[in-house]
């Protein structure tokens, strides 16, 4: 599992987002409860699954950044963080990834993406986990030893979370110029599937409402893009 770990931490940037695109496009969309109103009922379900996970995401990397996004695509620690949210689970980045997936794949709301895309990426990340453990430990030895201990693998620990909150500053810049990127790839994915869902359901002629509404948010969501890259290139976006 360590060695399948390392190969998807390697290749998880673009591996990822082909395997969902594929399964979305291969899946046949169920209109849940029968209707229309319902489908979207379970659409905003699965946005605010997703939503929560890039919250989690956001408090995680606005508290205490760490450096275990991988060094020339291998995974890499610097130091053994600790503090901020990693005092309350050992992988808040991944639970947050797993959500927003979660979230995407309620919304595309088909048998494939249920059976087959919801396990395999709890199984892709379960392995690049273990890769991650592995590595730590060689690096760290007893110090992550005793913090696997004391500190849950994904399930946080809510107990003290207040004081975590209240004992660090949240770092705004930091958070924007980690997270405009993945920010705009899963709002763009997930407006992508709600007019994909429409037209699997509906037809392209009765989707053309539903597309101007995705055209419309998918401008203001490419507007913060740009936005925060010119800021992030301009180097206005750099932590005092």
């Amino acid at each position: 599992m360590v060695a399948i770990g390392n190969a998807l931490f390697h290749y998880r940037n673009g591996l990822f987002p082909i395997v969902f695109i594929l399964l979305a496009l291969v899946s046949r969309p169920i209109l849940f409860g029968g209707n229309h109103h319902t489908d979207w009922a379970m659409d905003a379900v699965g946005l605010a699954i997703a939503l929560a996970g890039q919250t989690l995401r956001a408090a995680v990397i606005g508290l205490a950044y760490i450096v275990r996004g991988g060094k020339n695509r291998r995974i890499y620690a610097d130091t053994l963080v600790t503090e901020g949210f990693f005092a309350h689970s050992r992988n808040p980045l991944y639970v947050g990834n797993m959500l927003v997936y979660l979230g995407l794949f309620i919304v595309l709301n088909s048998t494939l993406g249920y059976a087959v895309g919801v396990p395999l990426f709890l199984f892709a990340y379960w392995c690049i986990t273990l890769a991650e453990e592995d590595f730590l430990r060689n690096q760290f030895g007893h110090e992550f030893d005793a913090y696997c201990q004391r500190v849950p693998r994904y399930i946080p620990r809510f107990s003290g979370l207040g004081a975590t909150l209240r004992g660090m500053e949240f770092d705004w810049k930091r958070l924007i110029r980690k997270e405009y990127g993945s920010t705009f790839s899963w709002m763009t994915a997930a407006l992508a599937l709600l007019y994909w869902e429409s037209v699997r359901n509906r037809g392209v002629a009765a989707s053309t409402t539903v597309l101007a509404w995705v055209v419309a948010a998918w401008l203001l969501v490419a507007i913060g893009y740009v936005t925060a890259r010119y800021l992030k290139k301009a180097n206005r976006l750099q932590s005092t």
